[in-house]
């Protein structure tokens, strides 16, 4: 049995998940609950979120995030290229700034307009 917080919405239901049994989860809320216990304990994903460099706006930098979920494995591989990108304004909300990272067919985009 393994024992997780569930991130799926903001109720943080606190979740057992158990390997033996097919990942039969028990204290979550909803459905939602049972899925992220499942998909933690065998294949783990996040969506990363960052800012990056901007040139000719009111700030110097602009939010960014994967439009999707990655492997967790590939964080701070996300990270380090996040770090290297830089854009011009103007940039619209949803805007890509780079396209199917690692292979996975995840895009980073733009979260704000600027």
């Amino acid at each position: 049995m393994k024992k997780l917080i569930c991130i799926v919405c903001p109720m943080g239901c606190h979740i057992e998940v158990d390997e033996q049994n097919d990942y039969k989860t028990t204290g979550n809320k909803c459905p939602r609950g049972a899925i992220y216990g499942k998909k933690e304990l065998t294949a783990p994903t996040r969506v990363v979120t960052s800012t990056i460099k901007i040139s000719g706006g009111i700030h110097n930098r602009v939010p960014v995030k994967t439009a999707g979920d990655i492997p967790k494995e590939l964080n701070f591989k996300c990270m380090d290229l996040i770090n290297t990108l830089e854009v011009k304004s103007p940039v619209k909300m949803g805007d890509i700034v780079s396209k199917d990272i690692f292979g996975t067919g995840v895009n980073i985009v733009i979260t704000r307009d600027m």
